[in-house]
């Protein structure tokens, strides 16, 4: 099977690429890190799969697959780090995913199934159900737009993090830290892709390597050095922030979150 791999994180396609190299039968062809790369590249390409993100910055997933003429719609793997609800509304079309951050055995079960939807020639099928999706998303404006849970492996435990339990979320490299009260919780993933996903009239990103939940500042202490530390209601100072103490203040209030 050929195979199309769309995500804007190069962490993400590596690793499904990574996956796909220990099946023979599988060939990637092309991957692409946008949603308007990824319909150029599959109106030309014509691959048998693709492993397709919803949330990208410039075309989502479901407006990727909207702009694919329905005589070559391909067989969908959905990447997601959505809520119960959208992953509902794959399973109720027949369609596969995978949640970030991707499981192995999860992911050779997507494989296995699209190896048999291939090879049984149920494409038409598959073609309208994807459509029918489409439709159903649109009409009943259910696309999630924000995540609002998230998934964080531990060993064999997968903690189901609730986003506005979140305090802040701290940095580095390919990982971010997520502050949760008394907990917190290592996930694989870039501060850059974590802002997409999050709420920006709850989230502020105070520092390349600092998000925070408005809601929780209780404090902003202007320095000497007109930087300033920002004072969250559970006693946590974040220090050294990379804008002005005002331009933080407005930020929250163009939010209409107050703080005390």
């Amino acid at each position: 099977m050929r195979v199309v791999i769309v995500d804007d994180e190069p962490l993400a396609r590596r690793g499904v690429r990574a996956r796909l190299a220990a099946a023979p039968d599988m060939r990637v062809v092309a991957e692409c890190a946008t949603g308007g790369e990824a319909v150029t590249t599959i109106q030309a390409l014509a691959p048998d799969l693709i492993f397709l993100d919803i949330q990208m910055p410039d075309l989502n997933g479901f407006d990727v697959l909207r702009r694919l003429p329905a005589r070559k719609m391909p067989l969908v793997v959905f990447l997601t780090a959505y809520d119960q609800y959208a992953l509902e509304a794959f399973e109720a079309q027949a369609l596969d995913y995978l949640l970030k951050p991707i499981d192995d055995a999860r992911f050779m079960r997507a494989l296995e199934r699209a190896r048999i939807l291939n090879a049984s020639h149920r494409l038409p099928e598959i073609e309208s159900r994807i459509r029918a999706l489409l439709e159903n998303l649109q009409e009943t404006g259910s696309r999630p737009r924000y995540r609002t849970h998230m998934t964080v492996k531990t060993g064999r435990r997968v903690t189901i993090v609730n986003v506005m339990e979140i305090d802040w979320v701290s940095a580095a490299g390919d990982y971010v830290t997520l502050h949760v009260g008394e907990r917190n919780y290592l996930v694989r993933k870039t501060i850059s892709s974590l802002e997409r996903d999050l709420d920006p009239e709850r989230f502020l990103r105070i520092h390349r390597s600092t998000i925070v939940q408005t809601s929780r500042i209780a404090e902003l202490v202007t320095l000497e050095n007109g930087e300033f530390l920002v004072r969250l209601r559970n006693g946590a100072e974040l220090k050294r922030a990379g804008v002005t103490a005002n331009a933080l203040k407005n930020g929250c209030e163009r939010r209409t979150l107050h703080l005390s």
